[in-house]
């Protein structure tokens, strides 16, 4: 199986999960840690989400996945629509037929397809439901000068918050450099120069380099990339902390009553962005050891050994308001409530701003000029 039929629309499959006392759909309750039944109460357990000790994750083999070489196992299909607008590919219900999508609110029509993809192996649960998120976002808009009230107020009464889950790789590597550069030390020589038509000594700085070679190694443990490009990379980073010490095995029951995105970063691309952070962790290494008061860096030869890879779902709650023909997009770390989104700005706001600045300033400058 090649990388490319992973991302082909195949059968279609979803998650649901019927309550056992009515039947109705069972949804996860991030207050509660399980699964709540919405028209009759009644609760069930995700397997294994209430053991005392955390299970293991087990990472995947990076070059195996690169060859083809996974077991069919860890692949799952996943019925999709992919937004005409934003490229998103979100998963829907199998009796959901339209509905807007959750990052840009372009109305789609769903498909009957599913993406067949490396199979999620670790899942960060809500842990806000969308009434704490909505609060969070509303504070948020609240401490922005410059924003719209009526977008302040359309949020807070506007339509429901989304919770996605969305996709990332984490990358783990133990890797062995050697470098070769320069060290360099400061040192003060005395010099006399003309000030003022005076002779005055000074201190100047100068550096003398030596070479230094060595060698550094380090093991990175869940380098973390996104894989999605529905959303600014400048909003998911903004995100961050993610608590993925808290990470849980992959069980479905989490993603009842929410969707998740498919990834639309492939594996090796992703490895590419994850290595660029490590070689910059590297070089950091690096210049610590050679030491002295400057650095200079000619070359590093790294060598990677048990690269691993798994990939895992971090939530989400997003919220796409189109407001006076503008859409805002904002979004909350579903177990933090950090919020990040478009800045609006209210023209109005900002010319009474600069008004009552020209005002102030004029007063001020009259009062002087009385002074005089």
């Amino acid at each position: 199986m090649s990388m490319t039929e992973l991302s082909q629309t195949v059968s279609s499959t979803d998650h649901r999960f019927p309550c056992d006392n009515c039947g109705a759909d069972f949804r996860f309750d991030p207050q509660a840690g399980t699964l709540t039944c919405d028209h009759c109460g009644n609760t069930g357990q995700i397997e294994g989400s209430k053991d005392t000790a955390p299970r293991a994750i087990t990472e995947l083999d990076y070059r195996a996945a690169l060859n083809t070489d996974l077991p069919e196992s860890e692949i799952e299909e996943t019925r999709v629509s992919k937004c005409s607008n934003c490229a998103a590919e979100v998963a829907f219900d199998a009796n959901v037929h339209a509905a807007e999508c959750p990052f840009c609110a372009t109305p789609v029509v769903t498909d009957t397809g599913a993406h067949r993809h490396i199979k999620p192996r670790g899942v960060l649960p809500f842990a806000m439901n969308e009434t704490e998120a909505r609060d969070s976002m509303t504070d948020w808009l609240g401490s922005l000068w410059f924003a719209p009230g009526g977008l302040q107020e359309y949020a807070r009464k506007g339509r429901s918050l989304q919770g996605i889950y969305v996709p990332y790789w984490t990358f783990d590597a133990d890797t062995h450099s050697t470098y070769s550069g320069e060290r360099g030390t400061v040192y003060y020589e005395t010099k006399t120069v003309m000030r003022d038509g005076k002779r005055t000594q000074v201190q100047v700085a100068k550096v003398r380099w030596n070479r230094a070679r060595g060698k550094v190694a380090r093991f990175f443990d869940d380098v973390l990339v996104l894989a999605s490009t529905s959303l600014p990379k400048r909003f998911t980073d903004a995100l961050e902390p993610w608590d993925l010490s808290a990470l849980q095995p992959y069980a479905p029951e989490f993603l009842a009553g929410f969707r998740a995105e498919g990834y639309s970063v492939d594996l090796e691309t992703g490895f590419v962005e994850a290595r660029a952070h490590m070689d910059r962790v590297i070089a950091r290494d690096v210049r610590f050891d050679i030491g002295g008061d400057r650095q200079r860096i000619h070359s590093v030869d790294t060598k990677m050994g048990a690269v691993t890879f798994k990939h895992v779902l971090l939530p989400v709650w997003l919220a796409a308001y189109k407001y006076r023909g503008e859409t805002y997009r904002f979004v909350v770390n579903g177990r933090t409530g950090r919020v990040q989104g478009e800045r609006p700005y209210s023209k109005g706001k900002i010319a009474l701003a600069v008004l009552a600045g020209l005002l102030i300033a004029g007063a001020i400058g009259f009062v002087l000029a009385m002074q005089q």
